[in-house]
């Protein structure tokens, strides 16, 4: 058994990728996310992509790397449950983004995970802040679905998409109003349509006939959803319309639906959890930057988890395809505004895996779970506290990116030009 500082453990785990490796992540305040809850001094051992035990009484092997925490935390990784990382690279520039297709005559058919690029150089910087999963997500088109999203790590490695066909997205805000022909009994109209096309497939598109609103081709992607066994994300943040989306899953049962948005959602907390609605909401969300959102509100992640709402947290107020790092931060003000620790915590880690049906496999460290493991120098919602080592699938990552390279090439360099010429 060998004690290894990280970046040693790091230069090991790069220079023989192909080999099966086995940590042990020891000295630290180990966050479970279980029923063991925090142990003050753990160990995390992991074996061939898997943890194997956590603990204080662990048994290390022989020959086992050990990167010692030197009292710092050790945590799941984070789990990013909105973001368009690896579909974006700059927003601006459109041969870069595969993110939404609205010159398509397709819609829920469009899987965004054909154009997830695990080597995209935002995907390094987010899993240097301890993300280690993420769900990428569609644009929305020419109407109110942005078409399929899916699962991907950020290993950068080329298999980076674990599961592609998560979800559907769909938008029945104001701007999927807007989509729809203007109003939002336009687009629940169209809603309602798409799932009749969906549920007559494929008899209703026998010969040369097309659905009401789908075409053969989008029916056929929705009709898993219509069966309820891929859930439906619906963009919402009005309080009006959160009703509606709640009597919509009643209509429309077995379907299960997913809120993404929810500027309003504390609103209507005891009706979401009545109908097991999750929720997917920016912690600092708190300005009417529209109509929609008049009722947002610093406080409103804290009413959601009293009422019993299943809530991840989301950037939504950064940038999703290179700001999903920042996501402890915003789990950080909500605490400031009167959440639990715990369970801030557990918003970005465990209950988006949970969300997305992946919660017995990451975003907890106990034995069965996914190596993913990242070892913090403080307390990770806490500002200034950073990753000193990241595990993903129980192999070490490197912790460098496009930005780092670029801070080290140029931060020694001496500007020898005269006084008048230096910028």
């Amino acid at each position: 058994m060998r004690t290894l500082i990280p970046a040693l453990a790091l230069a090991l785990a790069s220079a023989a990728p192909g080999l099966a490796q086995s940590y042990a992540v020891t000295n630290g305040r180990v966050v479970t996310n279980t029923d063991q809850g925090i142990i003050p001094n753990g160990t995390v051992l992991v074996r061939d992509g898997s943890i194997v035990a956590v603990g204080t009484d662990v048994t290390i092997p022989v020959g086992t790397e050990v990167i010692d925490a030197e009292g710092g935390w050790i945590t799941p990784g984070l789990f990013a449950p909105f973001t368009q990382i690896g579909l974006i690279e700059v927003a601006l520039e459109g041969s870069t983004t595969d993110a939404g297709a609205s010159d398509s005559p397709y819609s829920v058919a469009l899987d965004v995970s054909d154009g997830f690029n695990p080597a995209g150089t935002h995907i390094a910087a987010t899993r240097m802040r301890g993300v280690t999963r993420a769900a990428i997500y569609p644009s929305t088109g020419h109407n109110i679905f942005g078409g399929q999203g899916g699962l991907v790590d950020t290993s950068g490695d080329p298999d980076s998409v674990f599961e592609s066909g998560s979800f559907v997205f769909a938008d029945l805000s104001q701007s999927g109003a807007a989509t729809a022909g203007g109003s939002r009994p336009a687009a629940w109209a169209y809603l309602e349509a798409a799932f009749n096309d969906a549920r007559g497939y494929p008899g209703r598109f026998s010969a040369d006939h097309e659905g009401d609103a789908l075409n053969r081709y989008d029916a056929q992607a929705l009709l898993p959803v219509v069966r309820g066994r891929v859930p439906l994300v619906l963009n919402i943040d009005r309080a009006a319309d959160l009703r509606r989306a709640i009597r919509f899953q009643a209509d429309n049962a077995p379907v299960q639906l997913i809120i993404g948005g929810g500027a309003e959602a504390w609103l209507v907390a005891d009706e979401l959890a009545a109908a097991g609605i999750p929720v997917m909401l920016d912690p600092l969300r708190n300005l009417p930057a529209s109509f929609d959102e008049i009722a947002a509100t610093l406080h409103g992640a804290q009413r959601l988890h009293e009422a019993g709402v299943t809530i991840a947290y989301t950037t939504q107020t950064s940038d999703g395809y290179y700001n999903a790092r920042l996501i402890t931060q915003h789990a950080g003000n909500a605490v400031t505004n009167g959440v639990a620790w715990d369970q801030a915590f557990r918003s970005i880690t465990l209950t988006p895996a949970e969300i997305y049906g992946m919660g017995d496999r990451y975003g907890a460290l106990a034995t069965g779970y996914a190596g993913d493991v990242v070892v913090w120098d403080g307390d990770p919602l806490e500002v200034m506290s950073s990753p000193v080592a990241v595990l993903i699938d129980g192999e070490a990552t490197e912790m460098d990116s496009r930005q780092t390279r670029l801070r080290d090439r140029y931060i020694n360099i001496t500007d020898e030009t005269p006084f008048a010429y230096r910028r």
